[in-house]
């Protein structure tokens, strides 16, 4: 959580990072936060729960898009690449990307008006802002077009102005030879409260269970593939996001990069944030030493007086940089920052919102569905659930403000204009917490992403001594699953100060502790 950086600074520089930053990469580095049409959100790699041997790759821009926020909607930007990057043989390159390449046409320039009637189609005459983009893909060290022209979804002005939403949704899904593929504006889907701001959410953790992300939009591109061009079943593919945007000499420069959750809002201080957003995975070694002497814990201690986990952290270089031993790490592994996804599915698992952390080997860090909760992952391994300290930590925020859909795209519809972020019915929803804090991280009833179906999740128990183990490698034991199942790590620096909801009562003790000892 680059809400971190916030903190950090009121806190005398515990951690030293600081700048613009908010839930997982929303404004994650100085210079993107000024670009916000460049600036990527999030990264998803799951295995399509509607459709075998596919995998669905997302990635979302232009954060905290307020609905009702015209006359200028939300749209891409023209010259820009929007990329999805894959690295299919562990060598932390890039074997293959997606490319989506945006232009603007503007109908009628005598009108301020993002549409001049209801919107009934992409064509319709009424919509007088339409952008339109070509899908290239590069592979085998070329580039190729896959489709030209295709329109992408609008923003949702209102519902006078569009009145059948899911109709345009559907007509911006395309099928392009064997890919699903899909531009346009969605709900936010990360969820969390990004409250940490205020002094690690109030300083005594009164500040919890309210999803800031609640009632934004972003903006999407997604694609469905076949298994077989990533590499085929038994593959381990490792996908990032990278935005290029034209200088002023008219060349591409990488301006934005993701890879796993929360990473450069945390894990990379201010004087990299932006070194990083222009680098590229085979480079991340000149990273290495702020993963495994981590800032976040730091501030923790700070505040709460919860002391640090011992460094070097080299339990979390397996998440961030090679993969998990035994679940997603390729073979002859380069390390490199990246969200890596196993293409083959692990039997049996019970689907819980926390991935591994649940026991449930089928979730983050492996590959990151739209329902698993990155945050609590990432708080409970940070304060030592993989290194003999069971907690059911987390912000008190459990689930996405509104359903996933179970098909392609998967992303919620976004949110509409007439229901902006502030008008009196969403401010009454957002006041309400899906979870009560003292609940914080622990496990509940989710629903996998894409499957619209309810299930079970499992609780911090289920990463008990053998059990985790065992789900990851049948040869594995608790110390590998440490060094390895890091898991959360990604999220883990990231986890901002969300922390201790679940133990509010003992971390406040423990805060007023270390207040009057240095009365």
């Amino acid at each position: 959580m680059l809400a971190v950086t916030a903190a950090t600074a009121v806190l005398g520089g515990a951690f030293a990072t600081a700048g613009p930053a908010a839930a997982s990469s929303h404004r994650e580095a100085p210079s993107i936060a000024g670009s916000p049409r460049l600036d990527t959100t999030d990264v998803y790699a799951f295995l399509s729960p509607d459709k075998a041997g596919t995998v669905t790759l997302a990635a979302n821009w232009l954060p905290f898009s307020e609905p009702a926020g015209g006359p200028n909607f939300y749209t891409f930007a023209d010259g820009a690449a929007y990329d999805i990057a894959i690295d299919t043989n562990g060598n932390a390159k890039p074997d293959i990307i997606y490319r989506w390449q945006f232009r603007t046409t503007v109908k009628n320039k005598g009108t301020f008006l993002y549409n001049t009637g209801p919107v009934t189609s992409l064509t319709d005459p009424d919509l007088n802002v339409v952008q339109t983009y070509d899908l290239k893909k590069y592979s085998g060290g070329r580039w190729s077009t896959l489709a030209k022209n295709r329109i992408a979804a609008p923003s949702n002005v209102g519902k006078a102005s569009m009145p059948k939403y899911a109709d345009l949704r559907k007509q911006a899904t395309y099928t392009v030879g064997g890919r699903d593929v899909f531009a346009g504006q969605a709900d936010d889907p990360f969820f969390l409260d990004l409250r940490v701001f205020d002094l690690l959410y109030g300083g005594d953790l009164s500040e919890v269970g309210n999803d800031t992300l609640a009632g934004y939009n972003v903006n999407t591109v997604a694609i469905r593939v076949p298994v077989s061009e990533l590499g085929g079943s038994k593959n381990v593919i490792g996908v990032w996001s990278e935005t290029l945007a034209k200088g002023a000499d008219g060349q591409l420069r990488r301006v934005s990069r993701l890879g796993n959750p929360l990473v450069n809002e945390v894990v990379i201080p201010t004087k990299d944030k932006d070194r990083f957003n222009a680098s590229r995975p085979q480079g991340d070694a000149q990273f290495l030493k702020y993963v495994t002497n981590p800032g976040l814990p730091k501030v923790v201690e700070k505040v709460y007086g919860i002391k640090a986990p011992a460094e070097p952290r080299n339990d979390l270089v397996s998440v961030f940089l090679t993969g998990v031993k035994g679940l997603n790490q390729p073979k002859n592994v380069v390390p490199g920052e990246m969200l890596r996804l196993n293409l083959t599915p692990f039997a049996n698992q019970t689907p819980s919102r926390l991935g591994v952390v649940g026991g449930d080997n089928n979730g983050f860090p492996n590959g990151r569905r739209l329902t698993d909760d990155v945050l609590d992952a990432a708080l409970q391994v940070v304060e030592g659930e993989l290194v003999g300290a069971p907690n059911d930590l987390g912000d008190g925020v459990n689930a996405n403000d509104v359903a996933f859909g179970s098909t392609f795209p998967y992303v919620a519809l976004p949110h509409s204009g007439s229901g902006s972020v502030n008008s009196p019915a969403a401010a009454k929803a957002k006041g309400a917490a899906l979870v009560s804090p003292l609940e914080g991280g622990k496990a509940d009833v989710v629903t996998v992403a894409g499957s619209g179906s309810p299930a079970t999740g499992s609780g911090t128990t289920a990463l008990g001594p053998t059990t985790a183990a065992a789900q990851v490698s049948p040869a594995s034991d608790r110390t590998a699953l440490q060094a390895g199942a890091g898991l959360g790590t990604a999220a883990l620096a990231l986890a901002g100060g969300a922390l201790l909801l679940g133990r509010r009562r003992r971390l406040v003790r423990a805060r007023d502790e270390v207040r009057a000892s240095t009365v």
